[in-house]
Formats: C-alpha cells, structure tokens, sequence
C-alpha cells in the first residue's frame, strides 16, 4: 500500500516570539520562504525557512523550519509554551494521498487528532495524528499538490 512519495515537510517549532526566534535560523544560511501568516482556527502565526534554494520539482519543496507564534494564551500553541516551553511541536509529512492515509492509519488502529483534513498554513490540506500513538510525537500530515 503506498501513500507516497513521503517526505519531510517541516519541523514546526513553538515560541513565543517569530523574531527572537528567527536570528538563529537566518545566521545558520536559512532563509524566509513566504510572509508570516496568521492561522486564526488554531491560533497561531507562522514563519517558514527553507532549508535549501533549490526545487526539486513543481510541488516539492525542501524541508522547511516552521516557526509557531501563539496569537493567544488559550490556543494550542500557547498551551505548549505553558507546559513545555519552547521548542519542537510537531514534525510533519507531505503524502500523496492524504485521505488514503488517514483511512490507512484509523484502520489500524491508530488515533488521529483529524479524521478529515482541514485547512492549515498556505492553504494546504492537514490533518494530525495523536501524539499518543506515535510514541509521544505530535506528527502533522500535508498532502502534495498535484
């Protein structure tokens, strides 16, 4: 069963401030891929770097850090800065076939945040999977544009 290709997407990483937080991955050669933008549904604001200038292909990208910036105490992100300060929040997957995924996973017994994808940061198709059943990881899924 193949739901690929599966690749690294991004690494999202919590804090509670996109610039504090930037200097480090500009010093280090990475650079801003798009502008900040706010995810009102779960409450957060996103900066993304890319790891690498080059394109592999018209719907890869190289894997990205994603910054997370909470826009309130009460949202996912801020409960994380609350609890475990800052840090990696979640590592995400881009898949070829998101639904047949989550079908695959649920089928199998494994525990998903979304059943269904929604919308998350660029527009894409998201969906997460319950860092219970993934040895303590929050793992994000997206799925490749066609």
């Amino acid at each position: 069963m193949s739901f690929g290709p599966i690749h690294i997407d991004h690494i999202g990483i919590a804090t509670p401030s996109l610039d504090d937080a930037s200097l480090f991955w500009k010093l280090i050669g990475l650079s801003q891929s798009m502008d900040d933008e706010v995810v009102e549904d779960q409450g957060v604001k996103t900066r993304f770097f890319s790891t690498s200038t080059a394109q592999r292909s018209l719907d890869a990208h190289p894997p990205m850090v994603e910054l997370l910036e909470p826009t309130g105490e009460d949202t996912p992100i801020g409960r994380f800065l609350e609890k475990r300060g800052p840090g990696v929040q979640q590592i995400c997957f881009r898949v070829g076939d998101l639904e047949g995924l989550i079908s695959h996973l649920v089928e199998n017994g494994i525990r998903m945040i979304d059943n269904e994808p929604r919308k998350g940061a660029g527009g894409k198709r998201i969906a997460f999977v319950h860092p219970k059943s993934t040895g303590g990881v929050l793992v994000e899924l997206t799925e490749s544009s066609h």
